[in-house]
């Protein structure tokens, strides 16, 4: 038997969910009941695209969000809305993944998040970029 169920005051603060939207950088969330516990939650995702810097040509990822909640948890159709809003934007690999973590410790207060993007070969070479919060006790 489940013990703490979703309820409507959960979905209270959740605009995007059931509704159609276009890319958007609004990051949702919604309470964590299992916070006393120490759990993992990972996203993958094999559509991530930017564009580089001088070339304006897409550049391909695989992105990968690995956190361990506190008081909340990351609504999976904000974050996919969030992460296609990068798709036109003009930048390096190394600055957008640290946004990307900036953005979520920033709305989620994590007790950890590690963001890992893997770029597909571009000139011969293969990047991957992960960087990775704590919190401090």
């Amino acid at each position: 038997m489940i013990k703490k169920r979703t309820s409507k005051k959960d979905l209270q603060s959740l605009s995007l969910l059931g509704r159609d939207s276009e890319p958007q950088k609004n990051l949702e969330i919604f309470p964590n009941h299992h916070a006393g516990r120490n759990y993992t939650i990972t996203l993958t995702t094999d559509e991530f695209t930017t564009l580089g810097p001088v070339n304006r040509q897409p550049d391909f990822a695989t992105l990968q969000i690995e956190y361990v909640p506190d008081t909340f948890i990351i609504e999976s159709k904000s974050l996919k809305l969030y992460l296609q809003a990068f798709r036109n934007e003009e930048t390096f690999y190394e600055h957008v993944v640290n946004v990307i973590l900036d953005d979520l410790v920033a709305v989620l207060k994590p007790r950890r998040c590690k963001v890992t993007a893997a770029y597909a070969v571009r000139g011969g070479i293969a990047i991957t970029v992960e960087t990775e919060y704590h919190r401090k006790k």
